[in-house]
C-alpha cells in the first residue's frame, strides 16, 4: 500500500515540475511578441515538445492508472501548439516556411501516423509497447533539442539564446520523472527520464 501512495505524490510532484517546464518559455515569447521577431529563438524544441507531448498523453490513455500522465501531457500538448503558433507568426519567411513543414511533417503526419496505424493494426500490450517505445524516442529529442542553442552560446559566448529556465526545469524533470518511473516499474518512462537528466546536467 506504500508504494502506490508514493508514487502517487511523486507523480504529483512530477506533474508540477513538467508544468513549470510547460510554462518556463512564457518570457521567452513575451519578447518574441514585444519585439515581433523571434530573432536567434529556436523553434524546434517546441515542435518536438508539442510532438511528445501529444505521443504520452496517448500513451497515458492506452496505460491502465496513466491518469497522471494524461493530465499533464494533456496540458503541455495545448501550451506548446500555442507557442509552435506564436513562433510561426513571428517568425521571418524562411523560417517561418521551415516551421510550418516540421509541424506537418511531424505534429500532424508523424502523430496522426502512429495513432492510426497502432488503432487500426495492434492491440493490446503491443499497442502500449509500441507507443511506449515512440514516445521514450520523441522524448530523447525533446531532451536534446536545447543542446543547438548551445552552439549559439559557445560562438556568441552569451546564454542570451539559451533558454535557462527550460534547460533547468528539464532537468529536474527528468530527475523526478526517473524516480516515478522506478516505482511504478514503467521502462518507457524511465529511459528517457534518466537520459533527460543527464542531458540537462551538460546543458
Amino acid at each position: 500500500m506504500a508504494a502506490p501512495t508514493i508514487s502517487f505524490i511523486i507523480g504529483v510532484i512530477g506533474n508540477i515540475v513538467c508544468m513549470l517546464v510547460f510554462l518556463s518559455p512564457i518570457t521567452t515569447f513575451k519578447t518574441i511578441v514585444k519585439k515581433k521577431s523571434t530573432g536567434n529563438f529556436k523553434g524546434i524544441p517546441y515542435i518536438c515538445t508539442l510532438l511528445s507531448t501529444s505521443l504520452w498523453t496517448y500513451y497515458g490513455l492506452l496505460k491502465p492508472d496513466g491518469m497522471l500522465i494524461v493530465t499533464v501531457n494533456g496540458a503541455g500538448a495545448i501550451l506548446q501548439a500555442i507557442y509552435v503558433t506564436l513562433f510561426i507568426i513571428y517568425a521571418p519567411k524562411d523560417s517561418k516556411i521551415t516551421h510550418l513543414k516540421l509541424v506537418g511533417i511531424l505534429n500532424v503526419g508523424f502523430c496522426g501516423a502512429v495513432l492510426l496505424i497502432t488503432l487500426l493494426a495492434t492491440h493490446g500490450s503491443l499497442r502500449l509497447t509500441i507507443v511506449g517505445s515512440i514516445c521514450a524516442g520523441v522524448t530523447l529529442g525533446m531532451y536534446g533539442a536545447p543542446l543547438g542553442a548551445m552552439k549559439n552560446v559557445i560562438a556568441t559566448k552569451s546564454v542570451e539564446y539559451m533558454p535557462f529556465m527550460l534547460t533547468f526545469f528539464l532537468f529536474l524533470n527528468g530527475g523526478v520523472w526517473c524516480v516515478y518511473s522506478v516505482l511504478v516499474k514503467d521502462f518507457f518512462l524511465g529511459v528517457p527520464s534518466v537520459i533527460g537528466f543527464v542531458l540537462g546536467s551538460v546543458q
